[in-house]
């Protein structure tokens, strides 16, 4: 009897998904649109970033926005922001923007 209830315990927790972290990020220059950057789709309007993945790597998935989107100002994690010492380690990452006077030449 033990035995048949531990299988159909461990058969439920086997096909329970796990939920999916969510991210929230604010970048230094607002972009809109939906793109994908590493394991996640990032929803991006005026105010923020959104996405959720059930990757597991939060500073890499920074990294991969600060690449894709340029400077981070804020990255949150389930409710967790990073300190400052997590957003640089991001931002390390981040493209450089080119000149907008250069630009225009």
């Amino acid at each position: 009897m033990l035995r048949a209830a531990l299988s159909i315990v461990s058969a439920a927790l086997a096909a329970a998904p796990l939920s999916a972290a969510t991210y929230s990020a604010r970048l230094a220059s607002p972009t809109s649109g939906r793109f994908i950057a590493r394991d996640i789709v990032w929803s991006c309007g005026p105010a923020a970033c959104q996405g959720a993945t059930d990757e597991s790597r939060p500073a890499v998935l920074c990294q991969s926005l600060a690449k894709r989107g340029g400077r981070v100002d804020s990255f949150v994690v389930d409710g967790r922001p990073f300190s400052t010492t997590e957003l640089d380690r991001c931002n390390a990452a981040a493209r450089a923007q080119p000149a907008r006077a250069l630009a225009a030449q």
